[in-house]
């Protein structure tokens, strides 16, 4: 009898045992679970929302200039060609603060600094510098900026230029840089235009 009691307290003791264990188990389990779920989705939000934004530019009546520090690609996109776009859109604002302020200007094309080392090696610094350059008449000015270009290819520039078409003056044209590239094979051209609205006293001037 006494060996029956024994047993069965064995018997409820281990079941005992087994269900807290296994609570505790799975709660470990779930928690590193959420963890690296957490830590998954820290490092994509990151990732695809804010290294653009956190490489930042600066911009002054000389010129506009930064870089950008982190990965070539994220899920297939070109995310650090992505900072070209950014600098032509602060290089337009510039030139549109400038002008507002009759300090009229264009981008001097002769003397864009544009380097991309590392590139090739997934994680690349590129780094841009749009210098300005004074003129006198408010009509050689050019207020509005953009570019086309491309990794290790000839960039889209004819598509470009049809892209571009509705958004100049009446007989006029878009004033496009030689071709510029670096070492490691960014091509860029880089366009500029007389803004329809700052510029409309400009036309046929």
């Amino acid at each position: 009898m006494k060996i029956r009691q024994r047993t069965l307290f064995i018997m409820i003791l281990t079941l005992l045992l087994c269900g807290v264990g296994g609570y505790f188990l799975n709660q470990v389990i779930t928690g590193i679970g959420n963890s690296i779920v957490m830590s998954t989705k820290g490092i994509y939000d990151l990732s695809s929302k804010d290294l653009i934004n956190k490489n930042e530019i600066a911009c002054s009546n000389a010129a506009c200039e930064g870089s950008y520090n982190g990965p070539e690609f994220i899920n297939g996109l070109d995310i650090a060609h992505q900072f070209s776009n950014k600098m032509s859109g602060k290089v337009g604002d510039q030139l549109k603060i400038m002008f507002d302020e009759g300090y009229y200007s264009k981008v001097d094309f002769s003397k864009i600094v544009m380097t991309t080392e590392g590139m090739g090696s997934g994680h690349v610094i590129f780094k841009l510098k749009i210098p300005f350059m004074r003129v006198v008449k408010k009509c050689d000015s050019y207020t509005s900026f953009d570019h086309v270009g491309g990794w290790n290819h000839q960039p889209a520039l004819h598509k470009r230029k049809s892209e571009l078409q509705s958004l100049l003056l009446p007989d006029e044209k878009l004033n496009i840089s030689s071709l510029k590239t670096t070492t490691e094979g960014l091509q860029e051209y880089w366009i500029q235009w007389k803004n329809k609205d700052k510029q409309l006293a400009c036309i046929n001037k």
